[in-house]
């Protein structure tokens, strides 16, 4: 069933008397070009795990690709739609925030894939805990806030490079696939929406190089519009002096700040201060 035409979905949502719930942040995506980018990107997975499916306009034709998927959907009025909608699909309802995603994916034949557009007040939660089962899948397509995804994707020296970007940056190479301005959902939300595409790589070092790395950088962003100095000596209760030396032999001036390192410069920074 091709949901991703205004019409139609408002005729199959009309059917299940559904209208989009403020509460839980529903916004359905109505455009065949995006659906379609995102299924692509999907190519090649044979099982694949969707966050908020909704009525189905990703999981009908997702699962039409796939041989096994997986949909986990809190609101109960989707699910008895979803029936119609994607018949092949394997429906639970359950919130994505309290259930095992790792045990899940590993119902899934491999390569094993994620897909979601991802509420927009939950959004951290959902990116924290699908960055979290990483090594359990081989690709992430997930739909964010334009301004969201415009931080993961920030480069150094762009201020909207925060500890956002540098934690998924270190796991995932990441890429642009398709925006999706407001006009492409039912309703319109007051935001335009992207789509990245997110691919495990090896993480630098062992579990305590990697804890610290992930502590550095969140320290250090603590007050991102001052220098990376004093957000050191705040942080990690150390000397100035200190902070001064591991930002030298990281090979950067004294005055820089957080959002100028480059992801290698931060695993450098890190490794000098552990």
């Amino acid at each position: 069933m091709k949901l991703y035409d205004q019409g139609t979905l408002t005729a199959f949502l009309r059917k299940y008397g559904i209208s989009a719930s403020k509460g839980l942040g529903q916004h359905f995506l109505c455009s065949r070009a995006v659906v379609e980018s995102i299924a692509d990107a999907l190519a090649g997975c044979l099982g694949v795990c969707e966050i908020g499916p909704g009525p189905g306009v990703l999981t009908s034709p997702i699962s039409e690709r796939t041989q096994k998927l997986i949909a986990l959907e809190v609101d109960q009025r989707m699910v008895e739609a979803l029936k119609e909608s994607a018949p092949k699909a394997e429906v639970r309802k359950l919130d994505a925030l309290e259930a095992d995603v790792t045990a899940i994916l590993h119902e899934l034949p491999q390569p094993r894939g994620i897909v979601s557009n991802l509420p927009y007040y939950i959004t951290g939660p959902l990116l924290t805990k699908i960055a979290e089962a990483r090594e359990h899948y081989s690709v992430a397509v997930l739909m964010m806030q334009k301004e969201v995804a415009q931080r993961v994707l920030a480069k150094p020296g762009n201020s909207d490079r925060g500890s956002l970007s540098v934690f998924l940056q270190s796991q995932f190479d990441i890429a642009h696939l398709a925006d999706a301005p407001a006009k492409d959902f039912l309703p319109p939300p007051k935001v335009d929406s992207t789509v990245l595409k997110f691919t495990p790589k090896p993480l630098e070092g062992d579990p305590d190089f990697q804890a610290h790395f992930f502590r550095l950088v969140r320290l250090s962003f603590t007050q991102p519009r001052k220098t990376l100095a004093n957000n050191l000596v705040a942080g990690l209760k150390i000397p100035r002096e200190f902070a001064v030396v591991y930002i030298e032999k990281t090979g950067l001036e004294e005055k820089v700040r957080p959002h100028d390192l480059s992801l290698d410069q931060w695993l450098t920074l890190a490794r000098v201060s552990s």
